[in-house]
């Protein structure tokens, strides 16, 4: 039997998108987390000919560009990157939590600011680093928005690639009438990321990836977000899938940790940056 404590942070999330819903436009006074000083996010920093690509870190459902990225940011602005986040996917009248527009939506906001990036940076292409919705969502961009032309590589770490049962909690909405259709009216990112939606036929339809765009997935057995974790993982010849565990067993992290604070994890996103200098990942990786 699944434990209650894995079942219940899926179901909190829910409720935190209901809530966030209903926060009057009024309450939107706060100061949105793209403007937080959070020590990326520098349009004055050029890439270094060891690593020419800026890297753009694509948060998840409910996060921001400053929370999501509190560990994995420092991590690789230490190694010499330029690091980018953004903010996408804001409903009107929620502040500061982000993801739960429509995700095509989201799509075209990441396009925008990948050109941004470039223009400030002079580079010719991204790096693309995900995690939960924000390992997902750039397919779209890759797919059907042009972004493979500037687009070496995304990094997706807990990506919803294939929809999500949320620890089965997605089989209890045809027992409450009319909870999908107000998914996807308040929430529609949150529609769009359950096993079978629409939205997901499209984006997977014809193969999980585009030429020319190397893809890496960083999964954990642990995770009670996006689950069959093994829903996570693509299929081609420019793919690579990386169960965490199998790298280092003692690794515990669920689907929030692996994003915010698991050096290994962190570890396996440098290696993939950076292949030339890649160095075996262990459970001793978390002192690197």
């Amino acid at each position: 039997m699944l434990h209650w404590r894995r079942l219940f942070r899926p179901l909190t999330a829910l409720l935190l998108a209901a809530a966030a819903v209903s926060v009057p436009a009024s309450a939107a006074t706060a100061e949105s987390s793209s403007s937080v000083s959070s020590g990326w996010n520098d349009y004055s920093c050029k890439p270094s000919a060891a690593h020419p690509r800026p890297i753009v870190l694509v948060h998840g459902t409910l996060a921001n560009s400053v929370d999501n990225w509190l560990g994995l940011a420092p991590y690789l602005q230490t190694r010499g990157y330029c690091v980018f986040a953004l903010d996408y996917g804001q409903l009107d009248g929620v502040p500061l939590i982000y993801g739960l527009g429509p995700i095509d939506k989201s799509a075209e906001q990441l396009s925008a600011y990948v050109d941004k990036v470039l223009a400030a940076t002079g580079a010719a292409k991204v790096d693309l680093v995900g995690h939960s919705q924000g390992g997902m969502m750039p397919r779209y961009y890759l797919k059907f928005l042009g972004g493979a032309a500037k687009v070496n590589q995304l990094v997706a770490i807990s990506p919803s690639n294939r929809g999500t049962t949320l620890s089965g909690l997605t089989n209890l909405l045809p027992y409450f009438p009319g909870a999908r259709e107000w998914l996807n009216l308040n929430t529609p990112a949150l529609a769009q990321q359950i096993i079978g939606s629409d939205f997901l036929t499209k984006l997977n339809a014809g193969g999980d990836t585009v030429p020319g765009v190397r893809y890496t997935v960083i999964a954990t057995k642990y995770d009670e977000v996006v689950t069959p974790y093994q829903s996570q993982f693509l299929t081609g010849d420019n793919v690579k899938n990386i169960l965490i565990q199998d790298l280092c067993p003692l690794d515990l992290s669920e689907h929030a940790l692996i994003g915010l604070t698991d050096r290994i994890a962190f570890h396996e996103v440098a290696n993939a940056l950076d292949p030339s200098r890649a160095r075996p990942t262990t459970c001793a990786s978390v002192f690197s």
